[in-house]
């Protein structure tokens, strides 16, 4: 196909030079009802918010512009059929497990999941099996799926319906993908993965496999986070063996009707920029990460892991773009470096959690920035810097699953200091966000460890999400429920 053609972005172009007066929503009128978002976005941008129009097609059951731009995206990916994704990745991942799980059914899956992995098991009442992930206890980090886990979880659970990998995870670390899809398969399971942090698998040189290549039956790709697009823009593809027009069904479940043509023409040009040019630009990518880790490195203290990691077992493979950065010898949580960066250097990482911290570099990096990164790091260091007695670093703690996530979800819950809850079942989530892994999710034993995290994590200054009580001083648990 030709890839040089954005067919949603150059009907919008047409669209935008017609005279057309506007009797429809959005409400703005072409930004004349609200002069401060056009102050705020500019003319062009609000100029072209608008509704679905046969011109334009409609991501409900599109027939025009917007299926073009799916299959060259298809094309882009090696997939069967790509899906364009308003609702984040977070609507793809939930798609893949609607798509695949029904009430009863059960998915087997690492517990280090995005929340929106077992927010779709709380929709569709599946039944999870986790595959405890192996935790590095000097980085706080948990690993791939190990294949001897894997293949004595499908052995126990010969009725599971799918598998669910995370590939890459947030620091880079990637599973035997293609071994799991061939051992999937052989059983008969769909094999789902959230390719959330992979987008650049697909276009940049020695890098891990791709789900499509694994031949995976579906991936969730957030072409917003490596790939270039709007934030809350992603793709999901599938494999042959799927049946693309039931997964439209799925998606249109849960996804907006009102799909924003600001994103939806990010997808579209930021697809066509990757199949021209994606290879370059993530060969740059790559140079900037390693030259990144070799300088962090050498500050001493830190440690910016990388490939070395490679065991071709819990850690297969590994994702070089990553610059993931270990804290805990300067004495400071990962979330405390996060916090000193962009409170007294004006420097934004993704995130910090209790051992790391994690920049994410990528096509509009340049090495001044990491420069920049370096200096502020040692400095920190220098300042800073403290015995490391008393540290906690693990990125979560193996649960003890009570209840299937939608069960503990709708049933009678009350709300209890967060002390007294140690023994009971929790009916909600606790997160650190990013990167979303939930602590605890519903369903789950309350021990006094997961306190004790819960309130470390706290006192560090993590950003906790998911319970009802903002504070984190009460959390939701399954009244006259103990464990």
């Amino acid at each position: 196909m030709n890839q040089s053609k954005a067919p949603i972005y150059e009907a919008l172009e047409k669209f935008r030079k017609m005279r057309i007066v506007p009797f429809d929503v959005p409400g703005h009128k072409r930004g004349r009802g609200n002069p401060e978002l056009v102050e705020l976005l500019g003319e062009k941008c609000v100029g072209i918010d608008v509704n679905s129009m046969k011109p334009l097609d409609n991501l409900c059951h599109p027939v025009s512009v917007i299926k073009e731009a799916e299959e060259l995206a298809a094309d882009a990916f090696g997939a069967y059929y790509a899906f364009l994704m308003v609702g984040g990745t977070t609507s793809a991942v939930q798609t893949m497990i609607l798509s695949c799980c029904k009430q009863g059914d059960k998915i087997i899956l690492p517990r280090n999941v995005h929340r929106s992995a077992i927010n779709a098991l709380v929709l569709c009442g599946a039944i999870p099996v986790y595959v405890n992930p192996k935790i590095d206890h000097e980085l706080g980090i948990s690993l791939g799926m190990e294949m001897e886990d894997v293949k004595r979880a499908i052995e126990k659970n010969p009725d599971a319906k799918a598998i669910l990998v995370n590939n890459p995870t947030y620091y880079g670390i990637c599973s035997a993908l293609e071994d799991i899809v061939k051992i999937g398969h052989k059983h008969g399971m769909k094999v789902l993965v959230d390719e959330a942090h992979g987008t650049h698998f697909y276009f940049g040189k020695n890098m891990p496999i791709t789900a499509m290549k694994a031949k995976a039956d579906m991936a969730s790709v957030s072409m917003h986070k490596s790939g270039g697009s709007l934030t809350q823009s992603s793709f999901l593809l599938i494999g042959e063996n799927m049946n693309k027009g039931y997964v439209r069904q799925i998606i249109n479940l849960t996804q907006t009707t009102s799909a924003s043509y600001l994103l939806l023409s990010s997808l579209d040009i930021s697809r066509r920029n990757l199949a021209l040019r994606g290879q370059e630009a993530f060969d740059r990518v790559e140079y900037l990460a390693s030259y990144a880790r070799n300088e962090i490195n050498r500050i001493g203290g830190y440690y910016a892991f990388g490939p070395e990691l490679i065991n071709k077992n819990s850690i297969y493979d590994f994702d070089v773009t990553k610059l993931s950065i270990n804290t805990l010898d300067i004495g400071l949580a990962g979330i405390e470096v996060y916090d000193i960066l962009r409170d007294e250097y004006d420097i934004q990482i993704e995130f910090g959690d209790l051992g790391n911290i994690l920049a994410y570099i990528s096509v509009g990096d340049r090495k001044q920035d990491i420069e920049r990164l370096v200096t502020a790091l040692a400095d920190i260091k220098r300042r800073y810097s403290k015995d490391r007695t008393g540290l906690m670093s693990n990125e979560y703690i193996n649960p003890k699953v009570i209840m299937s996530p939608q069960d503990s979800f709708y049933a009678q819950k009350e709300s209890l200091p967060i002390q007294e809850t140690v023994g009971k079942v929790c009916s909600e989530f606790v997160m650190c966000y990013p990167p979303g892994i939930p602590i605890l999710a519903p369903g789950e034993l309350i021990t006094e460890e997961i306190i004790d995290y819960i309130t470390y994590a706290k006192d560090k200054g993590c950003s906790i999400t998911g319970p009802v009580d903002p504070y984190i001083n009460e959390l939701n648990v399954i009244k006259g429920r103990e464990g």
